[in-house]
């Protein structure tokens, strides 16, 4: 198991130690950001996913609705990225 090291490293799972929850989750879409790495879009469905479940880790009866809900989650949020048109963003 690897260890978070700083907010938004996507460096371990459910398991891995945090040094603490990240509070927000950074915007991913233009101006802010030219383009949202996989890496990036599954950390944030990861913090989404432990913030409404209300769990970091997950018992074991629930690891496996915890991991479709992050694969969800991020797959939402892919699509919604790339569907998004921002005003004086050049795509």
């Amino acid at each position: 198991m690897v260890t978070f090291r700083r907010c938004g490293d996507l460096l371990g799972r459910w398991g891995a130690q945090n040094d603490g929850m990240c509070r927000s989750i950074k915007t991913l879409r233009p101006p802010f950001q030219d383009e949202a790495t996989a890496e990036e879009i599954e950390a944030a469905a990861l913090q989404y996913v432990r913030k409404v479940s209300g769990f970091r880790t997950p018992a074991a009866h629930n690891t496996a609705a915890f991991e479709r809900a992050v694969q969800t989650v991020a797959a939402a949020t892919a699509e919604l990225l790339g569907d998004l048109r921002v005003r004086g963003a050049s795509r």
